[in-house]
């Protein structure tokens, strides 16, 4: 019954869960919940069940939820050196994680086994060999994203019974009077106490063996001792006592009771209405120790004064709550500050005690939560902190804490931050009538400034402009004179700081020189277009003359000469021949010349166009099609012909040609193929012009189409159908001509003609059972087609030729006759066998001679007149009404001669070679006999005595390779020679022969294109394999250098090929390698010059100094690879300190020394020297600092042109932004974006919404418009979105992508991700 009322509870209380999970949907706060069960097991042990919830989430988004527990762990009782095991399961979205813990805060024992079982679903903690102090309250910690649960739960530990004597338990033999003698009892009370402690089942049997037969009075007595005890079902051994605390403190009423039920009732009351615990939200709290009892009140106010009772079962216990408030007061006032400038200011001020509504404020402002004022208090609301960020001179003043009527005030004062220039004045060299630009950056912008010249104070006039923006300062000089040359100076002061900060440059005014800063160039323009030249100089008040062919320009019709500022422009209003040739620009120290000259795009007049497409070519098979295209377009177009698509090229028949105003194609010989789209393309430079036309070439029709198929084939009339011709040859087909001839013969038979609109014909002039064929013509105006001819076919029912005879068979042979007989054929085709055509050939011709002009009638045949020991065959064709029936097969060849004599011994039999598997053998033809027609070969191995023959059929020659053979193995033959007369006698080689090849010294084969010269990169597998022959197999050796190899190499060997194989190159694996083959009769090697290249490893020390003005020389330490690799060499580049692109200076320098020319006087340079080789660059190398090129007074304007751009300010943005990464675990991801702005963006790193700037984990740089961001060692953290934000002070911008972090063997992630990252070309 216990166990039923503890499942009701927990189911309960699981709803209880999930109701309040729909509350925590918009509000964050903590809800505890609580449901208890005690049942007794002893004097001192209780059980506990407890539940709690924490939420976290202020929202939970769609699809998700808090964790449930769909089981939870129960209380658990065991004795002592018995196993517990507590199982839950539960659920939620995302998934949450589980954790065992002990109430007590104790560790968990050691050994104990906490997993999740997969087949039940189940989370476990099992504990083994329980002791006493196991015994503890467990919590099952249940969490994710939105709420932890917890559940507590029981383990008590019972103590171990002694254990049982079996021995003594045992029952002696003897009279069983003795035995009921030892169990009877002395009085009933003692029976009742007995049956007290056994199962009700076993009532019974506990009363026989004590000699009791009353049972059922026993049982009623029994019953009324237990409701006697019940009456004492709870027992108080400590009552409810009064309880004082503070506000905001947490208060705890306390009891000890003795329970013999652990299912009675409890309810714990305020005044008369009970506690609501579950729904408290964590206000009330109800705990249970063993046998103590406990209500908690967190945070009391004076709102929890009265009085709290607890009901259990009949009893009830009361006791009051009083609430102590004491008076609001300062544990230390707030104390004057001096923080340095762009500093924290700290403020912290401790109450007596929390209070609901305090402020601080700044000059008698109340001061709110924001980005430049952050408040904070603690959780025990004592303490309250005021932080002030970026102190500056504006913050300066009383900082007021009020709480109730207390009031405390401290002072802020700061110390001011020295001036420091950033970018000191620069010394300035301006040309005459110029503008020159003194620039000075600060530290803070908050300052005044004053300019002086040689001591004295520059007013602001319209000659000297002054601007203070930002931390920027400058002073512009305009139309500057040799009078201003000078000593300027910058005074900086700032508000209570009595010190002046300064900086000093001098200015140099200089005579006026003028240079082409972009010069004319040649232009082309179609006629009538209007033309424009321009030239910039670098100096707007330079003036210049145009010249046209050498000639100062005067004559100014149609012409337009325009200056504004430094640009000067000459105008042609319309081009024309008369206004093609060579223009010059002239001015001081300047001079710029281009050539003008016509484009007209090719033109085809439409009339020419309309006409050819409204007019086809038509030419005749075999005659020249010429087609012309009047153009007009200058320069001359180039032409190109295309039919039906495709460009049609010079040959034979084709001409292509092309004057000044036509384009022309011949076509010889046109065939009908040539017919078709023909398109002329004229293109320039200028534009492009096409024209279509149409080239029809007549010819004769081809032939009618498909098989001719028979509607009737009867011995009357025959009737047939085809198909129109698929080509008509350009002219309409007039008619078809039939034509018949019987097979068999050579000519063809007109037997009719029908007009084109018919493809059927039907004819009666046929003979039945007479095999015919047919053909069809089509006609048109200019000839005949080629024939469709038909298939054989018969009229009416056809008679077959007779089958074959069987193979003539020889019956007798003489010199000069041989008696052949045959069986006649199995079928006559429809008609007596009329007789039979015997031929005979040659062996080895494959002409057939018949031996008789006559038939021959019977099935035996002497054939004579043949020619002495010639070798013959015969073959026979029997002969019906419907002509000859198909030969019989050859007879086996027989030799017109008289009987022969068997063949001799065989002479000379030898052994020619052997191998491993095989033996060759040779002989000679036997001296004895008549000439042999083959040979029997008989084998033997040494372990067996009988003969097999080496072939099924004699051997014809005088030689033969016996294979298959065991290695080693010892082997006997014998020879016999054979005829048509019969077999010889046999010959035996005298000794047993070994397969094994014959001992040969080793030897390489060359042609297997083994190497000698080998030449890989780094990383890459060297492999080199040799092969090779000897007998016995030759030992293998490899050589690095001289010394046998035993480093990373696989060596594979076999007898006749070795392998050498490093997977993994370096650049130490360069040398000499050597393959020796020996054996004992001989030693052979080969060697093999490997060269292992690699990316060249980077020169070292760079040093610049200029040897020559507007120049600089670079030196280094060579790259240790450059002497070593013949190809290699060094690649110089140069970056101005104002872009972030490297160019090209120099290319292929061998020397470790080179000098830069071509440097822009006034600019900082930095230079970069790169080993390259053929597999690519080395790692560049450097310099460490800018090199500043100083002005000459030729090249000054430079600087002065530069200086026009310094307002051109603009929000930032992003020219290049970030793109997808994907990168396996473990691994570095480098990922960059590109940006412009001015004033120059501040950067900010965010990984989703967090800030990141200040990650250590994180390296970022951002450099002249470059930011990279680089996480070392990925791990699957690192996942997520990544945000770059750059902002000025006029707007802001940002840009994200995603980072995937997968492992080696996700492969579907993987597939998804390189498709992904192909689209975008950006895979890493």
């Amino acid at each position: 019954m216990a166990t039923a009322v503890m499942h009701m509870e927990s189911h309960s209380m699981v709803s209880s869960s999930s109701s309040s999970s729909s509350s925590v949907q918009h509000m964050s706060r903590t809800t505890t919940m609580m449901g208890e069960e005690t049942v007794s097991t002893s004097k001192s042990s209780s059980v506990v069940e407890t539940f709690s919830m924490i939420t976290r989430s202020v929202e939970i988004p769609a699809g998700e939820s808090i964790p449930e527990f769909v089981e939870k762990p129960h209380p658990l009782t065991a004795p002592e050196g018995d196993k517990a095991v507590f199982r839950a399961k539960v659920k939620g979205n995302p998934k949450p994680s589980v954790v065992w813990k002990r109430e007590s805060g104790i560790p968990i024992k050691e050994g104990s086994k906490m997993f999740y079982d997969s087949i039940n679903k189940e989370y476990v903690l099992k504990m083994e060999n329980l002791h006493t102090d196991d015994a503890d309250n467990y919590k099952c910690v249940v969490s994710n994203d939105h709420a932890d649960l917890i559940c507590t739960v029981s383990l008590t530990i019972s103590e171990s019974e002694e254990k049982l004597d079996f021995k003594k338990m045992l029952k002696k033999r003897g009279p069983p009077a003795q035995k009921k003698k030892e169990k009877r009892v002395v009085n009933e009370k003692e029976m009742l106490e007995i049956l007290s402690k056994v199962p009700k089942k076993d009532f019974e049997k506990v009363c026989m063996e004590y000699g009791f037969t009353d049972f059922r009075g026993l049982l009623k007595k029994l019953k009324e001792m237990k409701k006697k005890v019940e009456v004492e079902a709870v027992k108080i051994l400590k009552p409810l006592e009064d309880v004082s605390a503070k506000v905001d403190s947490t208060a705890v009423f306390d009891c000890i009771l003795e329970l013999r039920d652990a299912n009675t009732k409890r309810t714990w009351i305020k005044g008369d209405e009970p506690l609501r615990l579950q729904y408290s939200l964590g206000k009330y709290e109800a705990k249970q120790m063993g046998t103590k009892y406990m209500l908690c009140i967190s945070n009391v106010t004076e709102a929890d004064m009265g009085t709290y009772s607890f009901q259990v079962g009949d009893k009830h216990l009361s006791a009051r709550l009083k609430v102590i408030d004491e008076p609001l007061k300062f544990l230390a006032d707030l104390k004057p500050l001096t923080v340095t400038e762009r500093q924290t200011a700290v403020f912290e001020i401790r109450l007596s005690k929390k209070v609901p509504n305090f402020a601080w404020k700044f000059n008698g402002r109340e001061l709110k939560r924001d980005d430049k004022y952050e408040i904070i208090s603690s959780e025990d609301g004592l303490t309250h902190t005021l932080k002030i960020k970026d102190v500056r001179p504006s913050d300066v003043g009383a900082v007021t804490f009020e709480a109730g009527d207390l009031v405390t005030k401290a002072d802020l004062s700061i110390q001011r931050t020295p001036i420091k220039f950033v970018r000191n004045l620069k010394n300035v060299r301006v040309k005459e009538k110029g503008k020159a630009c003194l620039e000075c950056e600060l530290t803070t912008k908050d300052v005044t400034l004053k300019w002086l010249k040689n001591g004295k104070v520059i007013a602001r006039t319209n000659k000297h402009s002054m601007t203070h923006e930002g931390k920027t300062a400058e002073l512009i000089i305009d139309d500057a004179q040799f009078g201003d040359s000078g000593d300027y100076m910058v005074v900086a002061t700032q508000e209570n700081d009595p010190t002046e900060y300064y900086s000093t440059c001098v200015v140099t005014v200089e005579e006026r020189f003028a240079t082409v800063k972009s010069g004319l160039s040649d232009v082309q323009a179609p006629t009538g277009d209007p033309v424009e030249l321009s030239v910039v100089l670098n100096d707007e008040k330079v003036e210049g003359v145009w010249l046209k062919d050498g000639k100062e320009i005067t004559d100014m019709r149609g012409i337009q000469i325009v200056k504004q500022g430094a640009v000067h422009k000459l105008i042609i209003d319309k081009l024309g021949e008369d206004t093609e040739g060579k223009y010059t620009f002239r001015a001081k120290g300047a001079e710029s010349e281009a050539t003008v000259s016509i484009a007209d795009p090719p033109f085809i007049d439409p009339s020419v166009l309309e006409a050819l497409a409204a007019h086809p070519v038509t030419v005749k098979a075999g005659q020249t099609a010429y087609i012309k295209v009047p153009f007009r377009a200058k320069p001359l177009p180039k032409v190109a012909w295309f039919k039906d698509g495709i460009e049609v090229t010079e040959e034979d028949r084709i001409e292509i040609e092309r004057t000044h105003d036509q384009a022309l194609l011949t076509i010889k010989n046109c065939v009908r193929e040539d017919s078709g789209a023909i398109l002329l393309r004229l293109k320039s430079d200028c534009g492009t012009a096409t024209a279509q036309l149409h080239l029809n070439v007549i010819d004769k029709p081809k032939p009618p189409q498909g098989k001719v198929e028979f509607l009737e084939k009867s011995g009357k009339c025959v009737k047939m159908k085809w198909k129109a011709p698929k080509d008509n040859g350009g002219k309409q087909v007039t008619h078809f001509i039939i034509e018949r001839k019987m097979v068999g013969k050579k000519s063809w038979t007109k037997i009719g003609e029908i007009d084109s609109k018919n493809t059927t014909f039907a004819t009666d002039k046929v003979e039945e059972g007479k095999p015919y064929q047919f053909r069809i013509l089509a006609v048109n105006s200019e000839g005949v087609s080629e024939p469709l001819e038909s298939e054989e076919i018969f009229a009416g029912d056809p008679i077959d030729p007779p089958g074959q005879a069987s193979q003539p068979q020889v019956t007798d042979v003489t010199k000069d006759a041989i008696t052949i007989t045959w069986s006649p054929p199995a079928k006559d085709g429809g008609s007596p066998v009329m007789g039979y055509v015997v031929e005979r050939r040659k062996k080895g011709s494959n002409l057939w001679v018949p031996v008789s002009k006559e038939l021959i009638q019977d099935t035996k045949c002497k054939v004579d007149g043949l020619l002495e020991d010639t070798e013959y065959e015969f073959r026979v064709i029997a002969v019906n009404r419907a002509g000859p029936g198909q030969p019989s097969s050859a007879s086996n060849s027989v030799v017109a001669r008289d009987p022969i004599k068997p063949p001799g011994l065989v002479k000379g039999l030898h052994v020619a070679d052997s191998s491993n598997s095989s033996i060759s053998l040779a002989w000679q033809q036997p001296e004895e006999g008549d000439p042999p027609s083959g040979y029997i070969l008989e084998m033997r191995a040494e372990d067996t005595k009988e003969w097999s023959k080496c072939t099924k059929i004699p051997i014809s020659g005088t030689n033969y390779t016996v294979g298959g053979l065991q290695e080693r193995q010892k082997y006997f033959f014998r020879i016999r020679a054979v005829n048509e007369a019969g077999v010889g006698e046999p010959i035996e080689l005298k000794d047993g022969v070994l397969a094994m090849p014959p001992p040969a010294a080793p030897k390489f084969d060359l042609s297997a294109r083994l190497k000698s010269h080998m030449v890989v990169r780094a990383g890459t597998a060297l492999c080199i394999h040799a092969s090779f022959t000897g007998s016995p197999p030759p030992n293998v050796v490899w050589q690095k250098d001289g010394n046998t190899t035993r480093g990373r190499e696989s060596i594979t060997k076999g007898k006749n090929h070795s392998q050498f194989l490093i997977s993994s190159t370096k650049r130490m694996d360069t040398g000499l390698y050597r393959i020796v083959l020996s054996n004992d009769y001989g030693e052979a090697h080969y060697d093999i010059h490997v060269r292992v290249t690699d990316f060249p490893r980077p020169p070292t020390n760079l040093n610049l100094y200029e040897e020559v003005p507007n120049t600089v020389s670079l030196k280094w330490d060579h790259s240790p690879d450059i002497k070593e690799d013949g190809g290699a060499h060094y690649v110089i580049l140069k970056r101005d300190t104002s872009t972030a692109t490297w160019f090209t200076a120099a290319e292929k320098v061998y020397s470790n020394k080179y000098t830069v020319t071509g440097l822009l006087p006034g600019r900082k340079y930095f230079f970069r020297v790169i080993a390259r080789n053929e597999v690519g660059d080395s790692d560049p190398l450097d310099s460490k600092d800018s090199w500043h090129i100083n002005k000459d007074k030729e090249l000054f304007h430079a600087k002065i042109k530069e200086y026009h751009e310094r307002d051109w300010r603009h929000a930032p943005r992003f020219i290049t932004p970030l793109k997808n990464h994907a990168v396996r675990r473990g691994h570095d991801c480098t990922m960059s974006c590109a940006f412009l702005g001015n004033p120059r963006p501040v950067v900010t790193l965010y990984k989703g919404q967090i800030n990141i700037t200040a990650n250590s984990k994180f390296w970022y740089n951002s450099t002249s418009g470059v930011c990279t961001l680089m996480i070392p060692t990925c791990t699957a953290k690192d996942t997520g979105e990544y945000t770059i934000e750059i902002e000025n002070e006029l707007g802001q911008e940002k840009c994200s992508c995603t980072l995937m972090v997968y492992d080696k063997d996700d492969r579907s992630l993987l597939e998804s991700v390189t498709e992904s990252l192909q689209k975008s070309k950006h895979l890493m």
